[in-house]
């Protein structure tokens, strides 16, 4: 899909879009709650106990989450911001505890579910106040 076509995209489509995002991201990054903590981890932090394989295999899904926002139109700053999320995710998730916990912590898909999120929301204009 172009970016042109992402212009005249039905908002009510983004927003399905947006949605699946949202929940691909919870579910690899905050679906479940540590027992006995309020930590919250995904499987981006499970898989990524398996070294190298499953940081490489996470780097997958957050792939698909920036080719959505690409196909959405987002501009080339967010999917840059994006990318660099993703990358120091992997990154770092390739060092053995360091990595797992970084994982816990930085949690790069809810990052960038957010990033596309506030950049789709619609701002509206503040009215200044009557005197």
């Amino acid at each position: 899909m172009s970016n042109l076509e992402a212009e005249i995209m039905p908002p009510e489509h983004i927003e399905q879009r947006l949605n699946h995002i949202d929940g691909l991201a919870r579910l690899m990054d905050s679906q479940f709650t540590l027992p006995g903590t309020q930590i919250k981890l995904g499987l981006d932090a499970l898989v990524g106990l398996v070294p190298v394989i499953g940081d490489t295999i996470s780097l997958g899904v957050s792939g698909y989450i920036v080719a959505h926002a690409h196909s959405l139109g987002a501009p080339k700053r967010l999917l840059t911001r994006m990318g660099f999320n993703i990358f120091l995710d992997w990154l770092i998730g390739l060092v053995p505890l360091i990595g797992d916990i970084f994982d816990v912590g930085w949690k790069a898909n809810n990052r960038n579910a957010d990033l596309l999120r506030r950049h789709f929301t619609p701002k509206v204009p503040q009215k200044k106040p009557l005197r």
